[in-house]
């Protein structure tokens, strides 16, 4: 599931905080046995899921939440914001490197700083083109709110089909070469 030398791409940057228990939680499947379940999540169906992935591909995963802010005549006035940009690349089956959003913002790309990011089709575009420049061509990028994450993340149930379910309901977004591989 991850290689044995993965590489942590700006472990400083201000998204890693949301990004270290996730990969904390893998790292934990990974050393446990075929019976240890992290909230439905289980070793097996997630290393069959990597392997089935092109050779060299990357992961994309999008996160929004509601922020209150004061508008300009003092009322409160709601805005979207990043809360958890990662990014996977992925050989052979194995992720090998972990990083942010925050690092695929450079001169080489028209993609705003993360904290600017915003839930739709023209930064995930953007986002899917630098991280195909920076990292791999993108196998699967998901992009939704936090409660829609949290729900899929921490479910019990069975994730692929919660996932479509979801993506059905249009809670989520699944982009990337591999998606018309996989019916909704």
């Amino acid at each position: 599931m991850l290689i044995e030398d993965l590489i942590i791409i700006d472990p400083e940057a201000s998204l890693w905080n949301a990004v270290r228990p996730l990969l904390d939680s893998a790292l934990q499947l990974e050393r446990e046995d075929s019976s240890y379940i992290w909230h439905g999540w289980r070793k097996e169906p997630i290393e069959a899921f990597l392997k089935g992935l092109p050779v060299h591909c990357a992961l994309l995963v999008g996160v929004w939440d509601a922020e209150s802010i004061a508008g300009e005549a003092g009322e409160a006035q709601e805005r979207e914001v990043l809360v958890l940009g990662c990014v996977c690349e992925v050989r052979e089956g194995e992720i090998c490197s972990v990083r942010t959003f925050e690092v695929l913002a450079n001169a080489d790309t028209d993609l705003p700083p993360a904290r600017e990011l915003e839930p739709g089709y023209q930064h995930a575009v953007e986002l899917m083109r630098a991280t195909r420049m920076q990292v791999a061509p993108v196998a699967w990028a998901l992009f939704t709110d936090r409660a829609t994450w949290d729900e899929w993340l921490f479910a019990e149930d069975d994730k692929d089909e919660l996932m479509a379910s979801l993506a059905r309901q249009g809670r989520c977004v699944l982009m990337g070469s591999q998606t018309s591989h996989h019916e909704h």
